[in-house]
């Protein structure tokens, strides 16, 4: 199977039936419990709530909430919110992180903590989706936006990451493209010596079940028109699910470009971790908020039935 818009994917997480709980570490700021009370009302996802109590009992009560209704922790003394947070998750009162006012490297410190559990052998990555009004099907872009410069081993990992995430949503064979500025081998560009050795992992089976090609290029990954014009010999030019960039620079244009065309929708979460952690900004529309939380809960469920 494939989803082909968000709303598949919402009426996935509808019909898990599975009770979602997020921690939000640094849960003191409007953007964090607007999310929270969205994602509330529409059934997303419950919350604890991590930080300042007073802060947080004031946003709640400026929304007409009543704060004996919410679980508010505070931060533990010597800790900082994302460590209580992560505390939460590891006694098994929540399922998954959610950034709030914290910094990210401060959200990351205790998840990768080996004593915490959380960690795995891999890397953690940033999975991003998108619902564009040109392509018949959500594409997954990857990473935009932790790892810098990856090198063989990491883009291994960002690629088992995205295609374990496809794998939980109920996709059988991923299709991967790894992007270059060309589509052939040149010893003077590295980033095409990785996307030729990656393809061939994946061809000795070292990636799971999934297909990946490359190097190639955008266009010709996008287009089986431009492919069959350029001569290039592969069958899921335009059809492939994940685009993985040579770096987080052209992984970050990358997507923002996508998320500037009008009628695009995107929703992401951080994978790698034994958790899923959602980093959403506080400028994203509630809506986005939602379909990330809904996404992360998909995939912590997958993660606790597998």
């Amino acid at each position: 199977m494939e989803l082909h818009d968000f709303d598949e994917l919402m009426a996935m997480h509808s019909s898990l039936g599975a009770h979602c709980t997020m921690a939000v570490a640094g849960a003191g700021v409007a953007s964090a419990i607007d999310a929270v009370l969205d994602a509330r009302q529409k059934g997303i996802a419950d919350a604890v709530l991590v930080g300042n109590v007073d802060d947080i009992t004031a946003l709640l009560q400026e929304r007409g909430q009543n704060p004996a209704d919410f679980r508010i922790v505070p931060t533990a003394e010597g800790q900082t919110p994302a460590e209580t947070a992560v505390d939460i998750i590891r006694k098994g009162e929540a399922n998954f992180l959610l950034k709030g006012l914290v910094e990210t490297s401060v959200l990351f410190h205790p998840v990768v903590k080996r004593e915490n559990g959380l960690r795995t052998d891999r890397i953690m990555s940033h999975v991003a989706f998108y619902q564009l009004p040109f392509y018949h099907k959500l594409l997954i872009t990857t990473d935009g936006g932790i790892c810098a410069y990856p090198d063989l081993a990491k883009k291994k990992d960002i690629i088992l990451n995205a295609v374990q995430t496809l794998h939980t949503l109920g996709y059988e064979c991923p299709k991967v493209a790894v992007l270059c500025c060309k589509e052939t081998v040149d010893e003077h560009m590295p980033e095409t010596q990785d996307a030729a050795a990656l393809k061939k992992m994946c061809e000795d089976g070292e990636l799971g079940n999934c297909y990946v090609e490359g190097p190639i290029s955008y266009d010709l990954a996008m287009s089986a028109d431009r492919a069959k014009i350029k001569h290039y010999d592969c069958p899921y030019c335009g059809d492939f699910d994940v685009l993985v960039s040579p770096n987080i620079h052209a992984g970050n244009i990358l997507g923002k470009c996508l998320e500037l065309f009008p009628g695009t929708k995107m929703a992401s979460y951080v994978a790698g971790a034994r958790i899923p952690i959602v980093l959403t900004s506080r400028a994203a529309p509630a809506e986005e908020k939602i379909r990330c939380i809904a996404l992360a809960g998909i995939v912590a469920a997958g993660k606790q039935n597998a």
